[in-house]
């Protein structure tokens, strides 16, 4: 039967011939030797010479195309190893990212000879051959190719085979003489997106870290598998002390954690040369933080930059006008005993207190299920702005005389009960709670995203520490005898102040609702002032008839109470709809919109890159738009040192940009970082508060 075979495969081989071509790719098959000697193992291999600026495909293709298949016909008992392939090219075309061949290729098979072949006999192999070859239009194509070797009795007779079969042995990837660790961050369940980071220790082999850096040219991952990674994306290498690391974003079919990488790293040196190393590395879990500052900060030191940042946030735009009301109401209240006037403190800042803390714990079932937030993260709702916005009109109105709740002149509902405005006091502490959360302060920022990572009950610790802070001042005011004498008199002035400090709260509402704008589009406009509209009537229907009947009281009561209900009811469900409308920010002549492709893009080609994580409800972040990075020194530096400035817009809610927040150890905006041309290892982060000089000393290096 084995004669039978043999001689029909030699009959086949005389009617094909070793060699085929297409318009696109020439190909032969080749050996290793001229004769084969029975039981040895040999070298077969496809050679294709293909025409410049065609290419064909490696194992993985990437985002498109087919590796290349060989199917063997061989003598009975002889067997036939998978391809091994070379190291491939990387060719890109817009968005798609291929590994293949050109120019020319020999893909090889390890063949096994059966040892019971008669010397003198023929050992015929048949390959038939599928390949697609592509430039920008692609072609499958086919050949059949066969070669027969005579069988020698040993091996001193086999003879030289092919020069292809040794140049494609040079090019096989060898196993990697350093160790490679692949850490991975958790895939984002709303995006699919995580990141490989694939660390190579050069220290570990005894050869200068510096010098073997010093000569790498090029260095790029081509997996195994598709999917591992995203092909088309830029790796983005980063000279360690160790060694050098490759940060990948994940693709659709990424490796789950204890699974193996499979891949082959190709280090192009310096004179042109390219070497390609088999990487097999286990998946490992990337720590929650690999910021080194992080070790140095601690739980106290978090709990003081929670309490400095609550003092200052007083004194940021959206908080101050609430203060300046609350002590205000302290003048009003110069009849009172020290000891009441203390419990007006203690009071407010219980309402402080536990505000913070029911947002605390609000982060808190949030994280566990799952969701990505930071600090503001409820003005990411067009809901929460509108009622915000509305609330905010209802106190403007009050300071304004246009309703009132109680007796008292100051403090914000400061008699919503009988007492010595205990409920009033407790409910401003809200108030500057749910004002404050668009401002971030210095301090407040590490504070934060230190407490996003930690226990719950640290997290907690730190957030009442904030709230401690926030409340501090008025707290001080109210039990220190000796700060109340610096007050004024009371007097008709005060009625005056109280008016005055309506229209910080109209200004907050013009804000409101041009945030809510940029999150729904024109449409959160009719709503939220025909709320205001509504509101503003059920006002003035509650306080004219104050001074009538009780049926008329009542009456005005019940249907300033409907007004509200039918203005909160239709302004969420009309939300509902228009929020679906938002539109994306479009960039302007001087910045880009964020994506992590392109600042991934913008590293790998060594270009100076800023970077400005912002949103339209961040009062801080719009001061530092206004004061400093919209100047025309700033402009004219961007020029002058070639920076692209990329603006990533926290609005409404964006996974991608809160994964990088979590990397620079921040739960919220501001964010500001500066990239340093050629140096994506090494990230400058800038301070919270920006001047012009401070932007311009940390891009230009002064």
């Amino acid at each position: 039967m084995s004669l039978l075979l043999s001689f029909l495969l030699s009959a086949s081989a005389q009617a094909i011939s070793d060699r085929a071509a297409t318009p696109q790719v020439q190909a032969q098959l080749v050996a290793s030797v001229a004769a084969v000697q029975p039981g040895a193992e040999i070298y077969l291999g496809v050679n294709q010479q293909i025409i410049p600026h065609w290419h064909t495909y490696w194992v993985n293709p990437g985002d498109s195309g087919n590796a290349t298949s060989i199917a063997w016909t061989l003598p009975e008992g002889a067997t036939a190893s998978d391809i091994i392939w070379p190291a491939p090219s990387r060719f890109s075309m817009g968005p798609i990212t291929n590994y293949a061949y050109e120019n020319t290729v020999t893909l090889l098979s390890k063949i096994t000879v059966p040892a019971n072949l008669q010397v003198g006999d023929s050992f015929t192999a048949i390959a038939l051959v599928d390949w697609l070859v592509c430039k920008e239009e692609c072609i499958p194509q086919q050949v059949e190719l066969a070669l027969s070797l005579p069988v020698v009795a040993n091996a001193a007779k086999t003879g030289a085979g092919s020069a292809y079969i040794q140049d494609a042995l040079a090019r096989l990837p060898i196993a990697s003489p350093w160790p490679v660790r692949a850490v991975q961050t958790a895939i984002n369940p709303d995006t699919a997106e995580g990141t490989l980071h694939l660390q190579v220790d050069f220290s570990a082999a005894g050869t200068a870290v510096q010098d073997q850096l010093a000569q790498i040219k090029d260095v790029w991952f081509y997996p195994y598998d598709w999917g591992r990674i995203a092909q088309s994306a830029q790796q983005v290498r980063a000279d360690l002390a160790e060694g050098v690391q490759l940060t990948i974003p994940t693709g659709e079919a990424p490796l789950a954690l204890g699974d193996s990488l499979r891949g082959v790293l190709v280090i192009e040196e310096q004179q042109g040369i390219a070497r390609g190393y088999e990487i097999h590395a286990p998946i490992t879990a990337a720590a929650p933080d690999n910021n080194p500052a992080k070790s140095s900060f601690g739980f106290l030191t978090a709990l003081l930059f929670a309490l400095l940042g609550g003092v200052i946030l007083n004194l940021m735009p959206c908080v101050f006008p609430v203060l300046s009301i609350k002590a205000l109401s302290l003048v009003s209240h110069a009849h009172y005993s020290a000891r009441d006037i203390r419990r007006q403190g203690y009071v407010y800042t219980l309402g402080v207190m536990v505000s913070f803390a029911l947002l605390a714990l609000l982060l808190l079932l949030l994280k566990a299920g799952g969701n990505q937030i930071g600090w503001g993260f409820q003005f990411q709702s067009p809901i929460f702005v509108l009622l915000i916005t509305w609330l905010l009109f209802s106190v403007g109105l009050s300071l304004s005389g246009v309703f009132f709740i109680g007796g008292s002149v100051a403090g914000v509902g400061s008699s919503l009960t009988e007492k010595p405005g205990y409920s009033g006091s407790f409910f401003t502490g809200v108030l500057a709670t749910l004002v404050a959360t668009p401002c971030t302060a210095p301090f407040m920022a590490a504070a934060l995203g230190y407490a996003l990572v930690q226990p719950p009950v640290q997290l907690l610790a730190i957030f009442l520490s904030l709230g401690f802070g926030l409340a501090l001042p008025y707290l001080l005011l109210s039990c220190w005898p000796r700060l109340q004498r610096w007050l004024p008199r009371p007097g008709m002035w005060m009625e005056r102040a109280k008016q005055l400090l309506a229209f910080p709260m109209y200004a907050a509402v013009i804000w409101l609702v041009w945030v809510l704008v940029q999150q729904t589009g024109a449409s959160g406009v009719i709503v939220a002032l025909g709320g205001c509209l509504l509101i503003a009537l059920a006002a003035w229907l509650y306080n004219s008839t104050r001074t009538s009947s009780d049926k008329q009281r009542h009456m005005g009561t019940g249907i300033a109470l409907l007004l509200i209900l039918l203005t909160i009811a239709g302004g969420v469900n009309q939300l509902d709809t228009s929020e679906r409308s938002a539109q994306k920010t479009a960039a302007d002549d001087n910045w880009e919109v964020y994506s992590d492709t392109r600042l991934q893009q913008l590293l790998a080609e060594g270009k100076p890159v800023f970077l400005n994580f912002t949103a339209s409800w961040c009062i801080s972040c719009l001061v530092n738009e206004r004061v400093a990075l919209s100047t025309q020194t700033v402009k004219d530096t961007f020029q002058q040192q070639g920076i692209i400035y990329l603006k990533g817009d926290w609005t409404n809610k964006d996974p991608q940009i809160t994964a990088f927040l979590k990397k620079f150890n921040r739960s919220g905006v501001p964010l500001y970082v500066f990239y340093a041309a050629g140096n994506a290892a090494n990230p400058e982060e800038l301070p919270q508060i920006l001047t012009p000089d401070i932007v311009v000393a940390a891009v230009t290096g002064q």
